[in-house]
């Protein structure tokens, strides 16, 4: 078995015993760790295969995405032999004496209606048995758990019957892993620009809050840092003042909005979020534990930046969710900004001030509200 990391102190600064760090008052378990750079991700390699095809272009895009700590997604998808391959992800990273990071995907959301049942019962059970199987195969290892993105923004996607079953496997699923002794975890929280901060906060508490570090917000979307910090301080005031962490791989634009009329009148309107892969954005903060704000344990970079969201503007069959989108790579690295909140003259994160169907693509359904 590989040797447990302990986590490294910063400098001056005294060792983190604690972290699980359930209590709000625990010192950061972030800090002064080193992150795992996974050199099997999407993005290393493809920096390596652009650098022997010598496109001396992508590998430099490539090259400032791969070298930064990202999460890697477990879940579903993860087959066959899940636990090998969560295994050796964990034994690579303490290989290089770096926490792993991970995102867990488990939860049955693949479409939304009113018959929708999310697999059912039995889909149910298999959640819960994958969630002892991670358990077990993480056992004393140290590592940092991003609990479930799109959970719970998307109950009600469920047939209203199966909505309590949602809550109660996410709640299995945190029981169980909130026994592990060395591992941080964050409850997928949403963004500020879903849900309401009270909606949220409920569903947190039901799902388990209080038994673990805290939760995680932008994993998904591309909405502001400076906007999810409020939003943040907001559900952490109904959290027993929870601690949070923000995801930055890709909102150095921030996010793509706008507001379409819903009748021929044009008297009510709806606002849209664009959130598959919107156009003209960029990377966003680096990860880091300097945040803007003592609730925010963390910037990260929990979704993948180069890694399609599925087939929609520009995606075509082989950039399919999860698979590597190089245009988008280039993109995200030519946009990228250190911005948490707009600036001011800019419109959609530009100052050249782009139209919404340049930003969103073939996204824009319907008659637009002026201004956008």
């Amino acid at each position: 078995m590989v040797a447990l990391l302990a986590p490294a102190p910063a400098s001056g600064q005294a060792p983190v015993i604690d972290v699980r760090a359930t209590s709000p008052s625990a010192p950061n378990p972030l800090v002064g760790t080193r992150w795992f750079v996974d050199r099997e991700n999407h993005a290393w390699v493809q920096w390596r295969q652009a650098v022997r095809q010598g496109r001396r272009g992508d590998a430099y895009v490539n090259r400032e995405i791969a070298l930064q700590p990202k999460f890697r997604w477990f879940g579903r998808s993860t087959r066959p032999n899940p636990a090998r391959k969560i295994g050796d992800y964990i034994a690579r990273a303490e290989r290089q004496r770096e926490i792993p990071l991970m995102t867990t995907l488990r939860h049955h959301g693949v479409t939304c209606g009113p018959d929708y049942t999310g697999g059912g019962p039995a889909e149910d059970a298999r959640f819960r048995a994958w969630y002892r199987m991670l358990a077990r195969v993480i056992g004393r290892h140290r590592v940092v758990i991003g609990y479930e993105p799109d959970s719970l923004g998307t109950i009600d996607c469920l047939k209203k019957s199966r909505r309590k079953a949602r809550v109660a496997t996410l709640r299995y699923g945190i029981d169980v892993l909130s026994s592990l002794p060395n591992a941080t975890i964050y409850i997928e929280a949403g963004a500020s620009d879903w849900e309401s901060a009270r909606r949220t906060a409920s569903l947190l508490r039901q799902v388990g809050i209080a038994k673990v570090r805290g939760f995680m917000l932008n994993a998904t979307h591309y909405d502001w840092t400076a906007s999810n910090i409020r939003y943040g301080r907001a559900l952490s005031r109904r959290t027993g003042g929870k601690h949070f962490i923000i995801n930055t791989s890709a909102n150095g634009r921030g996010p793509v909005h706008y507001q379409r009329w819903t009748n021929a009148r044009h008297t009510s309107w709806r606002t849209v979020n664009i959130w598959c892969n919107a156009l003209m954005r960029g990377l966003g903060i680096a990860p880091t534990t300097q945040t803007h704000d003592p609730l925010v344990d963390a910037y990260m970079w929990i979704n993948r930046p180069g890694v399609s969201s599925g087939t929609c503007n520009g995606g075509v069959k082989r950039t399919n969710v999860g698979a590597w989108f190089q245009q988008r790579a280039n993109m995200l690295v030519k946009y990228r900004t250190n911005w948490i909140r707009a600036p001011r003259g800019t419109r959609h994160g530009h100052h050249s001030k782009p139209s919404i169907r340049k930003v969103a693509g073939g996204r824009v359904v319907g008659p637009v509200k002026r201004g956008f």
